[in-house]
């Protein structure tokens, strides 16, 4: 079946070889046509006159259309070879073979049965010269004479059985059997002479490939040693990788010259070198050894290959081979290792070799039922030295911390970089839970102590989280996703601090991302609502401005403290989309108050960072028309950490339109005096962690609110206290120079309509 075509072998390029089948059919298509026309000719003259002339005409119209349809097949496979012959193509020209058979069935079974027996005779002869001929030019492709043979002997057969002719109907038995027999033989002889040419063929282009890299390759060289394993007709490449000329080397023990004089006298050998040794003395063929060398112009590797040879009397006669110098190679190959496991700016192991550490600690804790650990640090105020100072400070950093981890460190760890400005510590043998506090302990209070990097004294802090073997996971992922939670759980608290993995931080991590999934759809559920809280002239008392304060009421969680989720907004960037519904609603509701009444709307350094915010103010004022002047935007110090130039570029675009800007919780960040003199802040804001410790006499906080009061009045500027809730605070900041209150003494956070109706209410009692 597979020499017919019908199945194909699982292995070889068949394709290939039914296109060399089939590409020289066409060439015969010309004596073809001649057989056929000879055939259909004796047929005519057997039956002209017998039967009527339009029958044989319709006829011999059909064996034409049947010529011409084959041979345009056939032309389609002309120079088949060129692509791959597919099975559309190998059943396109059995169908043609097998429409021009019936054709010539119908003389046998139509026109035969009311001739005469030598007629009958006549026209099988005819027919299975036309057979034998087609099977002569065809044998290549064995199905075109197997389809041709069968249809056309099994119609003589059966007129042959018809007649009772039993001896002429088993004489064309023997007949198709010999050429269909003949067509395959033929065929697999064929097939087989192309396979052995393409083996040829295939043989003769891998060995001139070995020649030719051979011959162009100079580092590669030809050696020989006799059956004492001496050097025997050193080859001039092979004394050139020596460091030698041929005649020096002649003769000298192989094994010797390659480790060097010392590692021959000390007998310090390295392994590859002893493996050498065994393998000549045991006399066995050996491939691709990479052995170290140690030469005059220093160690080199090499890689070589080697076989045992005889000698005239059929003895060991020594061993010959080739070899190649691999050094670079090699060495390439050190340097991607070192690239995979260590991290390239500090030299600790990277994430992989930490997991693998991790693996093998908590494998160690398994066998010996003891405990290890694994510790996720994080440096505080990292980015702001980054995005302030630049990556190339950034780096110097993160080089000057990996050494500080160096050195506090015990052999009982192994510490590395994840990435970023994250590291890891793994604890192979934690002795108590107490002891990788201890260690976290002393990395936080090594990577606290200032920096000096570039002329820069630098001050940044760490925050640890661990999870403790098995006891916290018993596998790699469990116990490093537990030690982040912990991290996350020590910088919720503020940084600087370490924190133990629990197992209520899931339960916090997975309604933080429920929270998260709630929050993505706040808006379009309508479930937020902007509140307002009233801010007011110190003296007269009466409201001024509202700052808009965001609330929400999840269907799902009830009310959410603005505290949980507003970071949750900030770390998932969510707070630009919300940040921008906001600033809307609380124009849309301003527009509705009297006109001199302004709205603050808080805006976080994610919105400032997009690229059109200003833009976004425009819409919402021109959306809503409130006035411009009646708009102030509020924000922290924060917001100048990350990309100081394009935050103070954007205020300069809110302060043109004619905004005001205000400076919220000042003196509880960096307190950069060049903000306040670079930007033309309009308000400051006094944090009530001032106002509360005033108010309970705290001399720290009184110098700081008449500080900030005494540079805002010389600045021209306003200020803000914020937090005041009794009489006494807010006689004492009125004291104290403040120009504008805000506090539960004046006023909760309301919804809009009650905002609108206590200002209303305030100015008919005015009046």
């Amino acid at each position: 079946m597979q020499v017919i075509g019908l199945a194909e072998p699982g292995e070889g390029d068949w394709a290939r070889l039914r296109s060399l089948q089939y590409r020289d059919l066409y060439a015969n298509t010309s004596t073809r046509i001649i057989g056929h026309m000879l055939a259909a000719l004796i047929t005519l003259g057997l039956f002209l006159g017998d039967l009527p002339i339009l029958l044989l005409g319709g006829w011999m119209g059909t064996l034409a259309i049947a010529v011409a349809h084959i041979t345009r097949v056939e032309a389609s496979l002309e120079g088949v070879d060129h692509r791959l012959m597919t099975k559309a193509d190998y059943f396109r020209h059995a169908v043609a073979v097998l429409a021009l058979a019936t054709v010539w069935t119908l003389p046998l079974l139509g026109f035969a049965p009311t001739a005469s027996p030598a007629d009958k005779y006549a026209l099988w002869t005819a027919v299975a010269m036309l057979v034998a001929g087609s099977a002569l030019k065809t044998s290549q492709a064995p199905i075109t004479s197997i389809i041709f043979a069968g249809v056309c002997g099994a119609a003589g057969i059966y007129i042959f059985v018809l007649e009772g002719s039993y001896v002429f109907a088993l004489a064309s038995v023997l007949f198709c059997g010999i050429i269909i027999s003949g067509a395959i033989s033929s065929a697999r002889t064929f097939l087989t002479a192309r396979v052995a040419e393409a083996g040829v063929a295939e043989k003769d282009e891998v060995v001139s490939l070995l020649l030719r890299e051979f011959e162009e390759n100079e580092a590669d060289w030809l050696w020989q040693v006799d059956q004492h394993r001496r050097i025997k007709a050193a080859s001039p490449r092979f004394a050139y990788a020596l460091g030698c000329d041929a005649k020096s080397v002649e003769g000298k023990r192989f094994v010797e010259l390659l480790c060097g004089d010392e590692g021959w006298k000390s007998g310090n050998l390295p392994p590859s070198l002893h493996e050498l040794a065994d393998r000549l003395k045991r006399r066995e063929s050996f491939a691709n050894l990479v052995v170290q060398v140690e030469l005059s112009t220093g160690r080199r590797w090499w890689e070589l290959s080697g076989t045992p040879i005889a000698n005239e009397k059929g003895g060991h006669g020594g061993f010959r081979g080739v070899g190649s110098d691999v050094t670079e190679q090699r060495e390439s190959s050190e340097k991607i290792a070192y690239l995979a496991r260590y991290d390239t700016l500090t030299g600790l192991p990277n994430r992989l070799m930490l997991t693998e550490g991790l693996n093998e600690a908590l494998r160690y804790a398994a066998q010996w039922k003891t405990r290890c650990a694994f510790l996720m640090i994080d440096l505080d105020r990292f980015k702001a030295v980054n995005d302030s100072l630049g990556h190339h400070v950034g780096d110097k950093l993160l080089a000057q911390v990996s050494l500080r981890l160096k050195q506090v460190i015990s052999d009982n760890e192994q510490v590395g970089r994840l990435g970023g400005d994250e590291f890891a510590v793994v604890i192979r043998d934690v002795p108590n839970p107490a002891y990788a506090g201890k260690v976290a302990d002393n990395i936080i209070a090594s990577l606290s102590a200032p920096y000096t990097v570039d002329h820069h004294t630098l001050y940044i802090g760490a925050s640890v989280g661990s999870a403790i073997g098995p006891r916290d996971g018993l596998n790699v992922e469990t116990l490093m996703r537990n030690a982040d939670l912990a991290l996350y759980r020590a910088k919720d608290e503020g940084g600087g601090e370490h924190h133990y993995f629990e197992p209520s931080l899931h339960a916090d991590a997975e309604e933080r991302l429920k929270l998260e999934a709630s929050l993505r759809h706040a808006i379009s559920r309508e479930e937020l609502e902007v509140h307002f809280q009233p801010v007011v002239n110190a003296k007269a008392e009466n409201v001024v401005s509202f700052e808009a304060l965001l609330r929400w009421n999840s269907k799902e969680h009830g009310f959410v403290s603005p505290g949980k989720f507003i970071p949750l907004a900030e770390d998932t960037r969510l707070i630009v989309p919300i940040g921008d519904w906001v600033l809307r609603e609380a124009c849309r509701h301003a527009a509705t108050w009297p006109e001199d009444i302004r709205v603050a709307v808080n805006v976080s350094g994610e919105q400032l960072l997009e690229p059109n915010f200003a833009q976004t103010v425009v819409r919402a004022l021109a959306d809503t028309g409130l006035a411009a002047h009646r708009l102030e935007v509020e924000v922290t110090e924060s917001v100048f950490l990350r990309d100081g130039r394009h935050a103070r570029q954007t205020l300069e675009e809110i302060m043109d339109l004619g905004c005001s800007i205000a400076l919220d919780d000042f003196g509880t960040g960096y307190s950069s005096l060049g903000y306040l003199r670079t930007l033309r802040f309009s308000t400051i804001k006094v944090d009530r962690s001032f106002v509360q410790g005033a108010a309970q006499d705290n001399r720290e906080s009184l110098a700081i609110i008449n500080a900030v009061v005494a540079m805002a009045q010389s600045l021209e500027m306003s200020t803000t206290a914020e937090g005041v809730e009794d009489e006494k605070q807010a006689q004492m900041v009125r004291d104290l120079g403040c120009t504008k209150i805000q506090g539960y003494y004046f006023g909760r956070p309301m919804p809009a309509i009650e905002a609108r109706s206590l200002v209303v209410k305030r100015r008919n009692a005015a009046a």
